[in-house]
């Protein structure tokens, strides 16, 4: 909520190198329309929005902030075992591996 156009604009042109044209922002008010147990009404935060738009040809890609690892937190490679098989993808069972399921 505190950023301005012009720090968003500086931000991601020195932290992306992305050159900016343009940045609008607004505010967009939170709901208070739900009400918990005691009926008081309970309001969402309010929180900013912004829509940059870059200069002609330019195009961003997010940088990939969780890059697959290649090394094991030992630090030695990856083994490969009967237990470290990727869990099923089945719905009911939530993410349990397939070893486990009966």
């Amino acid at each position: 909520m505190e950023m301005t156009r012009v720090d968003l604009r500086n931000y991601l042109e020195r932290i992306y190198n992305v050159p900016v044209a343009a940045v609008r922002t607004r505010v967009q008010h939170g709901s208070n329309r739900k009400r918990d147990h005691r009926n008081v009404r309970i309001k969402k935060p309010d929180y900013k929005v912004a829509y940059v738009q870059l200069a002609h040809g330019q195009t961003f890609t997010f940088p990939d902030l969780f890059p697959e690892r290649e090394q094991s937190p030992a630090g030695g490679p990856v083994e490969e075992g009967p237990f470290q098989q990727k869990p099923s993808s089945h719905p009911r069972q939530g993410g349990i591996p397939n070893w486990f399921s009966l």
